[in-house]
């Protein structure tokens, strides 16, 4: 074979994406201004999917590219579009292919459903949707419970409950904003206000004095969950994920934290108690670009605590593990897939290729 000298690089294993929502890729810049309240962002997110105007899947395509562009091969996406819009149709074989075929692409697919009398519709309509999706070569699919304020309890315990059966990947949000921790705890606030004005609160889905905890109890029956956020995770909670790091991941994605202005993330107790932390873009909906690189200088810069070998490991091998593919992606051993992605460095390196992190 011919040799390519790639001159001054680092090789590494292809970077794994844990949370994306590529439906947003089109968004050139995010949505609302930094520090603003979630529930009048989410009101934006809201307004910006019911424009007539919206081609989801240029989106899901550009964001696809934009990620393989800047070294991400595994990617976890918050899937709400059907399944033409994530794949083409092979003219050769007349089976549906990957549009970038360089992403391994987990389609973690959306639920919403706060009231009991949507559950059952909300649990036929995802059932109904992995199998439509079952068309896709080399994609796989989870279901991902939206969050503690758009799922009833009993809706998630039927979607736990299938991933322990068919043993499945699932994701929620958890513990993402002050605002739901005062919904589980009083039943009162922003998010009260944001669901009655979509005409979906119920005041008896949740049981006041509720934790994140709660829920995270609830999801430890799954097969696997990501833990997506965990902002606002207390010690107990932490530890808890910790003692359940074999099927719990918490995801972390900076620079959307940075973008809403939220507490100091609990990074550094995490890491030390043992709880297995990923990296994940969110969406341009929150995020000025979807290059994971960059969300580990962003850790690198706010968390000196954290090694950079560590954080290398949060975008690699964590990731894989987290989304059960680690057989394969996130690191560099014969037998795995060769999906590597090179990183240049400065004109004179320093000795430990990790600091390229800083440069």
């Amino acid at each position: 074979a011919s040799v390519r000298d790639l001159g001054n690089v680092a090789i590494l294993p292809g970077l794994v994406n844990a949370h994306a929502h590529l439906e947003f890729s089109s968004l050139q810049r995010p949505l609302g201004h930094p520090g603003m309240a979630l529930p009048d962002w989410i009101r934006l997110v809201i307004a910006y999917r019911g424009r007539g105007d919206l081609n989801v899947q240029a989106a899901i395509e550009s964001g696809l590219a934009e990620c393989a562009a800047s070294g991400t091969t595994v990617l976890g996406e918050i899937a709400t579009a059907p399944a033409e819009m994530y794949a083409v149709e092979s003219h050769a074989a007349g089976a549906y292919q990957p549009h970038v075929g360089s992403i391994d692409l987990m389609l973690l697919h959306e639920v919403i459903g706060f009231s009991e009398p949507r559950s059952k519709s909300a649990y036929d309509a995802v059932i109904d949707r992995i199998d439509s999706f079952e068309t896709l070569n080399d994609v796989r699919s989870g279901i991902s419970p939206h969050a503690p304020y758009t799922v009833h309890p009993k809706l998630l315990d039927r979607i736990v409950a299938y991933s322990a059966e068919h043993r499945i990947l699932l994701a929620m949000h958890v513990a993402e904003s002050q605002e739901e921790l005062q919904l589980l705890r009083d039943g009162e606030g922003p998010l009260r206000d944001l669901l009655e004005e979509r005409s979906m609160w119920d005041a008896t889905t949740i049981a006041r004095g509720t934790r994140p905890l709660d829920y995270l109890r609830r999801l430890a029956r799954a097969d696997h969950a990501l833990i997506v956020h965990g902002n606002y995770l207390d010690e107990e909670e932490l530890r808890f994920l910790a003692d359940r790091r074999d099927r719990l991941s918490l995801v972390y994605c900076p620079r959307t934290h940075e973008f809403f202005d939220h507490a100091t993330y609990p990074l550094e107790r995490a890491v030390s108690l043992g709880v297995r932390v990923v990296l994940g873009t969110d969406s341009r909906a929150s995020n000025p670009d979807l290059n994971l690189w960059e969300e580990m200088r962003s850790v690198a810069k706010h968390h000196a605590g954290v090694s950079t070998e560590t954080i290398l490991r949060m975008a690699t091998l964590y990731g894989a593990r987290a989304l059960r593919c680690d057989d394969r992606s996130g690191s560099l051993m014969c037998g795995k897939s060769a999906d590597l992605a090179i990183v240049a460095f400065a004109e004179q390196p320093n000795s430990d290729p990790h600091e390229a992190l800083s440069e």
